[in-house]
């Protein structure tokens, strides 16, 4: 069994001042028989893992954010069934995700950013085909990326599969992928709880810690032997609503 995770616990600050959670915005349109409806950024995830066969799913979420709740409610209308979780630990994106951690132990998790669109539209039905055909600890779904220094940028052997660092938001870097989607085992998730654990030990004896980043729980798994690979969408494009300039770009994309 597979489930779907999804981090929407951000403050969208990028963005400025929004009249709704970051995930909701809309970008281009759903077409009803009643004509055109705003469609909210987060559905274009949802769809892809409906194509994907990913049959249920849990949004973190940070308190206020329950327009997310009132619109999605249990997710039929949209493909997977949805449950909602609450993180109360500003402290990045992988304490986001480790407030799943008893839900998800043992099992396949299948990881969405809500607030990207990715093209084309099978990229979480190729992802799972290939996770569920080669068994990997960690599959990677890589995009072309024009500004390294506001990613995580991946580096692969030889082989051009295997992916042998991560190196997050470099200032000088020759790579040319970052990761956009991803699918792990339950390995996976107990480095998760290993570096959260240990991030917030520290934190505790009042050490001074940047935000953690998913792609440090990623590296880590490199460290540490786990067989991670990469599928390359190399005509694919990653629209990242994130900042003004981002979700203008995917609205006049998507709205053509």
């Amino acid at each position: 069994m597979m489930i779907g995770l999804i981090p929407a616990a951000g403050m969208a600050t990028r963005l400025g001042a929004l009249p709704c959670s970051k995930e909701l915005l809309p970008v281009g349109a759903f077409t009803t028989p009643n004509g055109s409806r705003p469609r909210p950024v987060i559905t274009y995830l949802l769809a892809q893992w409906q194509l994907a066969g990913i049959e249920r799913a849990l949004i973190v979420v940070r308190p206020g954010k329950w327009d997310i709740l009132n619109y999605l409610g249990d997710g039929t209308a949209f493909g997977p069934r949805l449950g909602y979780l609450i993180v109360h630990e500003p402290y990045g994106a992988a304490y986001t995700l480790a407030a799943a951690l008893p839900f998800i132990q043992g099992q396949t998790v299948v990881l969405g950013l809500p607030d990207v669109i990715l093209e084309p539209a099978n990229v979480y039905a190729t992802l799972v085909a290939h996770h569920t055909t080669r068994q990997p600890d960690l599959t990677l779904g890589l995009f072309p990326c024009p500004n390294p220094q506001t990613a995580d940028m991946v580096a692969l052997d030889t082989d051009g599969r295997h992916v042998t660092a991560i190196e997050i938001k470099p200032t000088h870097t020759d790579l040319r992928w970052t990761w956009m989607a991803a699918i792990w085992s339950p390995a996976v998730t107990g480095i998760l709880n290993e570096v959260v654990a240990d991030d917030r030990a520290a934190r505790r004896r009042g050490e001074e810690r940047p935000e953690l980043h998913i792609g440090v729980v990623f590296q880590t798994a490199i460290v540490r032997g786990l067989n991670i690979e990469g599928v390359i969408f190399p005509h694919g494009q990653a629209l990242d609503i994130g900042t003004p300039m981002g979700w203008e770009q995917a609205c006049r994309l998507m709205g053509a």
